[in-house]
């Protein structure tokens, strides 16, 4: 009798099937820090009817699949477990369709999100998503995972803007959700249950996606504060004066701040002295002059109602991104401080400025020479933590700490990046067991013989 490897053989170019040493190491784990594991098979297709032969395969030879899209997750989900083949999508690329007038985009999950930003800006419109890895993560792991980013107190996390999902399921089965409508309630919406979900209930292969028109302006401001409470305050104002056109309400401690400003070459503190916390606010609109001064009145009026110790307006676009490096100055960081136990969690936003405090004083007081960095968009409730002693054995720990915390002040686990491997056991922290029990019923009937991505989420 042939082996699964034999018939995959048989049906599929070298293009598509890599073995063995040929498998590039790039492969072998996500951004995660997961311990780096080479698949025993690489599978990458180009179609969904190639994928759906591959998984009718794989379930009849009970063989389980890991998979990969731009490798960019935190979580470890996409990093290879032992004897699982790895499924990467890249070659799903291609960008079908963009309708102006309906404002919709159609593409295959292994498009890099800036790929389609780009495309998208060419008809004048924009996709409402946008993360830090832009141009490695692809837009199927964006909707796997539910993805959030610096958009999101406006438009959403991305479940917001799928309209429509592709999906091969572990059978091999092909669901087309293909929808384009904004209404449509016939019946389940079955794309839910992809979205979200990080690939343990089907593999999404294609998206259509709701686009925005681009704005004509933008407004880009960095302030000080003295304290947190001033953050959630200004929160209120912000949306009360400017309204949807409120987009980015980023908050940065003077730990984070620091650490940038000192260890990230080219970024240049702009203020003169030294405050609590900063916060990076932006601002779109239509009319340039009508916005500027709608922008610059409404942060005067903070200012003189003492909710902002200084502010400062950038003056260019060369500003904005001045101002935007140090916010994005994470992923420089991260290169550079070994071994780090990087979170992002989310808390009602009243208590977040309670529990950075807590986080801050119970990991000094456990660790010696901790470093802590905390930032956050805030206004979606998500919080950035990272922590790190120079010591990889202390990284689990700290993870296991910060987790514990979340459980005692009933927030989430993971506000972006998923469950994955990494959290998995601390998913009752954050779900009800009715929950988890429901979760694993829905599994067990998408994927009874638990081959995709098994051992990840429950």
């Amino acid at each position: 009798m042939s082996t699964l490897l034999d018939r995959l053989k048989a049906s599929l170019d070298t293009a598509t099937l890599v073995l063995g040493s040929d498998i590039s190491d790039r492969y072998f784990a996500d951004w995660s820090g997961a311990q780096p594991c080479p698949p025993a098979a690489l599978l990458r297709p180009k179609t969904t009817n190639e994928l759906s032969a591959i998984m009718a395969l794989c379930h009849e030879y009970n063989q389980p699949v890991v998979v990969q899209g731009g490798l960019t997750g935190l979580a470890g989900g996409a990093t290879p477990q032992v004897g699982e083949f790895a499924i990467s999508l890249e070659r799903m690329n291609t960008i079908e369709e963009i309708d102006a007038t309906a404002m919709t985009l159609t593409t295959g999950a292994g498009t890099a999100l800036q790929t389609l930003q780009e495309a998208a800006a060419e008809h004048d419109l924009f996709v409402p998503i946008d993360l830090g890895a832009r141009g490695s993560c692809m837009i199927g792991g964006n909707v796997s995972t539910n993805a959030g980013g610096t958009e999101v107190i406006r438009y959403g996390m991305t479940r917001s803007m799928v309209l429509g999902v592709e999906a091969v399921l572990a059978d091999g089965t092909v669901i087309n959700a293909m929808n384009k409508m904004v209404k449509n309630n016939s019946g389940y919406d079955l794309k839910h249950l992809f979205i979200g979900s990080e690939g343990t209930l089907g593999i999404v292969t294609r998206v259509v996606l709701q686009l925005q028109p681009q704005s004509r302006s933008t407004h880009t401001a960095l302030c000080a504060l003295n304290n947190y409470e001033s953050a959630t305050k200004l929160l209120i104002e912000l949306k009360r004066s400017l309204g949807s056109g409120l987009t980015g309400f980023e908050l940065m401690w003077d730990n984070y701040y620091d650490k940038v400003i000192e260890s990230v070459p080219n970024v240049v503190n702009p203020f003169k002295k030294s405050h609590p916390f900063y916060l990076l606010v932006e601002y779109k609109d239509n009319d340039k002059a009508v916005g500027e001064q709608c922008f610059e009145s409404t942060l005067f009026a903070q200012f003189e109602a003492s909710l902002l110790a200084d502010v400062l307006i950038a003056q260019s676009l060369e500003d904005a991104a001045a101002f935007w490096k140090i916010r994005d100055g994470i992923g420089e960081l991260l290169q550079s401080l070994g071994p780090v136990s990087n979170q992002d969690v989310s808390l009602p936003v009243a208590d977040i400025g309670v529990f950075a405090n807590d986080l801050d004083k119970r990991l000094k007081d456990k660790y010696d020479n901790i470093g802590i960095l905390q930032f956050g968009h805030i206004g979606d409730n998500n919080l950035h933590v990272c922590a790190y002693t120079g010591r990889g054995e202390d990284k689990a720990n700290i993870n296991e700490d910060i987790m514990l915390m979340i459980g005692d002040y009933a927030g989430a686990i993971t506000a972006e990046h998923g469950i994955g491997v990494l959290k998995r056991d601390y998913l009752p922290l954050s779900r009800s067991e009715s929950e988890i029990a429901l979760m694993k019923t829905i599994k067990l009937a998408m994927d009874p013989k638990n081959i995709l991505n098994p051992r990840r989420v429950i």
